[in-house]
């Protein structure tokens, strides 16, 4: 048939009438290598829609799964950091700062909100480790304390999502001593009796694994994440011994006592639902034994 045929050779087409697939449509998953659509993946909540693996999201994703409507007010959204120590390494840390935030539109590694999940007041603080690898600076130190204070003040639950790669190096000791401060916020938060579950996703490292982290009333994780103090490459070689298979994986922590459980993404904000409304109950059946109890004794 003469249409397959090229009538004419050394036939180029000019580059700006050349027509190619926009980048950002197709997602490949790195565990299974399935390709698919990025509507079709953004519309599985960034999980593979074959293996199920779950890629990392930022604050932003997490809002809008556990927020009713994405509806929140977000709590102190424009602190930013100093620079206590004038550190410098190939750049200014300010410098640092303020280019991050330009790429990708954060003030810093935490953001902290309220509102409502399945129609329950809930106070929920969540790390971005697209901010310098979600390290733990002053700032997100002090937003995290400043959101306990707050779901202390409203009588709210208390959530944490952390994923970081631990302590930020640019403050140095001033990054060390929120591990303490955070800690100290959430013994206040106990004493009160305010629940607080901490979420551990995609990777959960070095000190914010060794405070907060690891604080929780209940401690879930997604599937698959990475949960450690120290990276396997770095305990591989101070052991010189090879580590057993799945090594601080999610899946691993769980089976040694670290976890209460695992959740899939796609099932969070019922499985947390869930869970409130049992700790609801459960102080509901307390206080009414108690009051019992009591008019008991003064009878």
């Amino acid at each position: 048939m003469p249409w397959f045929k090229r009538a004419e050779k050394g036939i180029i087409t000019p580059t700006e009438q050349k027509k190619e697939t926009p980048d950002g449509l197709w997602y490949k998953c790195p565990s299974c290598k399935t390709v698919t659509s990025m509507a079709e993946h953004r519309k599985n909540l960034s999980t593979c829609v074959k293996c199920n693996y779950h890629d990392r999201v930022g604050s932003k994703e997490y809002f809008a799964i556990l927020f009713d409507d994405n509806k929140f007010t977000e709590l102190d959204e424009n602190l930013t950091s100093g620079n206590p120590l004038d550190f410098v390494d190939t750049k200014p840390y300010p410098n640092r700062i303020v280019a991050t935030q330009k790429v990708t539109g954060l003030k810093d590694a935490v953001r902290a909100a309220y509102g409502k999940m399945n129609g329950q007041d809930i106070t929920i603080a969540c790390m971005d480790f697209a901010f310098i690898g979600g390290s733990m600076g002053s700032v997100v130190g002090e937003k995290i304390a400043r959101a306990i204070d707050h779901a202390r003040k409203t009588r709210t639950p208390f959530m944490m999502i952390s994923k970081s790669g631990g302590a930020r190096m640019m403050e140095a000791g001033f990054s060390l001593m929120q591990m303490a401060k955070t800690s100290a916020k959430l013994a206040l938060l106990a004493e009160e009796k305010l629940p607080y579950i901490s979420m551990l996703t995609d990777p959960t490292t070095g000190g914010v694994t060794a405070s907060y982290a690891m604080l929780g009333d209940f401690n879930i994780a997604e599937p698959g994440a990475l949960i450690g103090f120290a990276g396997p490459r770095v305990i591989k070689e101070t052991i010189g011994k090879d580590l057993p298979k799945g090594f601080q994986s999610a899946e691993f922590v769980l089976e040694h006592g670290f976890l209460d459980f695992i959740v899939d993404r796609k099932e969070l904000k019922d499985r947390l639902t869930d869970l409130l409304s049992m700790i609801v109950t459960e102080k509901a059946e307390n206080g009414a034994k108690a009051k019992a109890a009591k008019s008991a004794k003064a009878s």
